[in-house]
């Protein structure tokens, strides 16, 4: 069972690193693009700003899952080490029950206004529904809670100075 819940855990962190990253490219190579076309070409198109915002709701919301598997997100690094064995314990599952209850918080709410949003179009995108954007909420939210019950599992600190 925790073998399943682990290979199901780096299955889906796979897919969300994957998703951050395609999304940070094209947000940088929106950005570029917006660049060029307003101070060198001095045409401006609008579409680049909206689709750059676009990518990186996404892009964050794709990578805080990374973090909560790392347990570099939530971080209580000083008590944790001066802390005994079993009180390390104990701290690991109120920092997953406290993440994982924001976690919930952000799905249910995030789901609500990606429905509410369904109906609202993308300034420069008429065509392209803000449920798109919004829906970043609750897929990173889903994904968050997976990694941070694989880390109260197998737990992994990535320790700042070791993540250099």
């Amino acid at each position: 069972m925790k073998e399943n819940f682990l290979r199901l855990e780096r299955w889906t962190s796979q897919i969300a690193l994957l998703i951050a990253c395609a999304m940070m490219m094209v947000a940088a190579c929106l950005g570029m693009l917006q660049i060029i076309t307003r101070f060198v070409l001095e045409m401006p198109i609008d579409w680049t700003e909206v689709l750059t915002r676009f990518s990186l709701i996404w892009m964050v919301f794709m990578a805080v899952p990374i973090a909560f598997r790392q347990g570099a997100m939530v971080s209580v690094d000083v008590l944790y080490r001066w802390s005994p064995p079993r009180m390390r314990r104990f701290l690991e599952w109120v920092v997953c029950l406290a993440a994982a209850a924001l976690m919930c918080v952000i799905v249910w709410w995030g789901w609500d206004y990606a429905l509410r949003g369904r109906v609202q179009t993308m300034a420069g995108l008429e065509s392209i529904s803000m449920f798109w954007a919004y829906l970043a909420m609750p897929v990173g939210g889903i994904f968050s809670l997976i990694s941070i019950f694989a880390n109260l599992l197998d737990p992994q600190r990535l320790e700042l100075e070791t993540a250099i």
